[in-house]
């Protein structure tokens, strides 16, 4: 019963904060201790969050209880120069000239909550949940007066944005198949919402022209895992997650592809990790993330847009699948400190196309105003304190580096500019059980 309440606290904290990540809209890392070392965890089998990790990692893990959150501090610009006006071209009625403009978010601090656990039944067997978010599509312009008195720098009136929130529940069984071995399964229960504000120059609007509000979907998919320890100071692992499938957001039909769709793509991490010393030890991840499988994120814009917004083969975001590479190193310093380091880079998944002399990747940056996921390497550290009962605290600081893509806005005319730089601090504590 304890169990049940705490789980069902962290899935309405979960609903109550906007979720919000730095690959794309995935984490870089879940746990603090993963977060400590860059999001190099697959191996790891020192907390509860393989539900979002490796599920194979809950047969090492012991009975634990984990519960954290983090700040998180994205800072987004987005701009507009050389538009038409600029070359003699577009008059509109408000005595414009060009469809210049700049505009920094507002929304700049988010608490993200996150929370695990694992039961071992006996020395082979263990059940437990992990309940995690995804997110990152996440923006608030103030109005830039681009097109008049009021307007966004995509052409709506008033304030321009979207909000995407995404709450995973993922419950786990591993087993240990040999004494250093075990696979592990979690079935992946999500529910997301989502809502998009200023963007009635795309059509996106009530029959009185305002915004839309809040929409949300429930879906579901599976993560699969193994881990083994092949040698006394070498682990490897690797882990599965299939593409996500989501109910469609009915109100948002004229926006995304597929009639409103918008799954969680697949991905799928590959780790391994080496125990240098009795106090050291480094991790390698690798992590491939599907973005164009799902079409409302992967399509491309200008090929699609004249299927129209929310068709099948409707525009998307125009992202690319990526790889990211994660290193981390943790020190036990004393039985009291361990201390974590590490460095992830990743290519942004949106392209800029300065010309758009062909139509891949034109138009990207002006879409992606609404998310601008550009970050490509982030930097952290981290502790954990192992109090005299066993309990822990663990924290651990991200800053992903700024980062900007450029490209010519087929739409507006001249070059937009998307730009984001993040930090982020966490806090876990841990009960040993």
């Amino acid at each position: 019963m304890k169990l049940s309440r705490i789980t069902l606290a962290l899935a309405i904290a979960g609903l109550s904060f906007s979720a919000h990540a730095t690959n794309g809209y995935f984490s870089h890392g879940y746990g603090m201790k993963a977060k400590g070392m860059a999001g190099a965890s697959t191996t790891n089998t020192e907390d509860a969050f393989f539900g979002a990790n490796n599920p194979a990692a809950a047969a090492f893990a012991g009975n634990r209880l984990d519960l954290g959150v983090d700040l998180f501090s994205p800072k987004r610009k987005a701009s507009r120069s050389g538009s038409y006006g600029g070359y003699g071209g577009m008059y509109n009625p408000y005595g414009y000239y060009d469809f210049d403009g700049s505009a920094k978010s507002d929304s700049n601090y988010f608490l993200i909550p996150e929370f695990g656990y694992n039961k071992m039944l006996n020395p082979n067997l263990a059940l437990g949940v992990t309940v995690y978010g995804n997110g990152g599509m996440n923006t608030d312009y103030p109005t830039t007066n681009t097109f008049g008195p009021g307007t966004n720098l995509l052409g709506g009136n008033g304030r321009l944005g979207v909000d995407l929130m995404q709450l995973i529940v993922a419950p786990t069984a591993a087993y240990k198949i040999a004494p250093n071995h075990s696979i592990g399964i979690s079935p992946l229960i999500g529910y997301q919402r989502f809502k998009a504000e200023g963007l009635q120059g795309f059509g996106v609007m009530t029959p009185s022209g305002g915004n839309i509000g809040y929409d949300d979907a429930f879906g579901y998919g599976v993560r699969v895992g193994y881990l083994g320890k092949i040698t006394p100071t070498v682990t490897i692992g690797a882990a599965y997650a299939s593409k996500m499938n989501f109910d469609e957001f009915s109100d948002y039909k004229n926006l995304f592809a597929e009639q409103g769709g918008f799954d969680i793509p697949e991905n799928y991490n590959l780790g391994i990790s080496w125990q240098a010393t009795p106090a050291l030890r480094l991790a390698l991840d690798y992590q491939r993330i599907n973005y164009s499988d799902v079409n409302s994120v992967g399509n491309a814009i200008l090929p699609n847009m004249m299927n129209g917004l929310g068709a099948d083969n409707g525009p998307g975001f125009g992202w690319d699948d990526i790889d990211v590479w994660k290193l981390g190193v943790e020190y036990k310093y004393n039985k009291a400190w361990t201390l974590r380091a590490g460095y992830s880079h990743t290519d942004s998944p949106i392209e800029g196309n300065m010309t758009c002399a062909s139509l891949a990747n034109c138009g990207e940056t002006m879409f992606n105003i609404l998310a601008p996921a550009v970050i490509e390497d982030h930097v952290t550290l981290g502790f954990t304190y192992t109090r005299g009962n066993g309990d822990e605290v663990t924290a651990a600081y991200m800053h992903g580096f700024k980062n900007d893509v450029k490209g010519y806005d087929p739409m507006f005319g001249g070059i937009d500019k998307i730009e984001m730089y993040q930090n982020s601090l966490g806090i876990q504590y841990s009960w040993k059980m």
